[in-house]
């Protein structure tokens, strides 16, 4: 994205580090992602997007896809293999291959609209993985569970009338990208949250609000749009989740994915911009996606 900008090759180092660390990074299958396909991008991007995107390429140096979002030379690659990535994650839970997957992926996607880059994202991952596993697998109910401290409005956008899937997130609002507080569709069960709530209010609105939710749609197929930048030592939020936070939300969503899922589940990275808050935090969401 460019120097000095918090979307960083850094982010990758420090959850490498911080599992290495916490013991966890041996215990894991660690697997290279292809990059997805054109017409597996397609089930969730405009045609006329994915083809302009590729003329925007530049030899050297960056074009700005929007104030927030730049691309330089490799740029579009890296995004191929990000949206990659949920396909094999998908695949490989399928096949029994893996429990779940965890997907460490720059960029990330879950503001990239069905025909826009925005706010660090140019394909919308989640959405990319979601749609591969109804469609090449036939799941006929997906969840989508969003934590980012920013409204997944790309996710939204693609899926909000889409009654195969439900969404569920919750977001500081008011806050980057301005949206979420009045859901676009019935699917959609957005919960705002105001700047300074802890880990009180977030556990009470995913107890309340997220798992009767999800229980009464019953996906067979859960995703985690796991963004950690609503981390207390997070600058780029004004809210106050700890590690034990996000560990314990990935519990309760994996119980429902026990219940309902066959345990299938697939969490892809978002945000997270403290490097030491989002390497501890990340190793937290693993350890539990482990059963350890």
């Amino acid at each position: 994205m460019g120097r000095g900008h918090p979307e960083c090759p850094a982010r990758l180092a420090a959850i490498q580090d911080r599992l290495i660390a916490a013991q966890l990074w041996d215990f894991l299958l660690h697997v290279d992602a292809q990059p997805a396909t054109w017409e597996q991008l397609a089930r969730v991007h405009d045609a006329d997007y994915l083809d302009r995107l590729a003329t925007l390429v530049p030899a050297q140096g960056y074009v700005h896809l929007d104030p927030d979002t730049a691309i330089n030379p490799y740029s579009l690659n890296a995004a191929y293999h990000a949206a990659g990535a949920g396909v094999l994650a998908v695949d490989l839970v399928m096949q029994g291959r893996a429990n779940n997957a965890f997907c460490a992926v720059r960029p990330p996607g879950h503001h990239a609209e069905h025909d826009r880059a925005m706010g660090f994202c140019i394909f919308n991952n989640i959405a990319v993985a979601a749609r591969h596993a109804m469609e090449a697998h036939g799941i006929e109910r997906v969840a989508i569970v969003d934590f980012d401290v920013h409204h997944g409005n790309g996710t939204e956008d693609i899926f909000c009338h889409d009654e195969r899937v439900l969404m569920v997130s919750i977001f500081q609002h008011p806050f980057f990208p301005y949206c979420g507080d009045v859901p676009r569709g019935p699917n959609m069960l957005n919960v705002p949250m105001p700047r300074a709530s802890t880990g009180v209010q977030f556990r009470e609105a995913v107890t309340e609000k997220w798992l009767p939710a999800l229980d009464a749609f019953a996906p067979q197929f859960i995703f985690i749009s796991a963004g950690f930048d609503a981390h207390l030592e997070d600058d780029m939020s004004s809210m106050g989740l700890v590690e034990a936070d996000y560990a314990w939300v990935t519990r309760q969503v994996r119980q429902v994915a026990k219940k309902h899922a066959q345990g299938r589940i697939v969490s892809m990275l978002e945000g997270g911009y403290d490097l030491s808050a989002l390497g501890r935090s990340v190793a937290a969401h693993i350890k539990e996606l482990s059963g350890l």
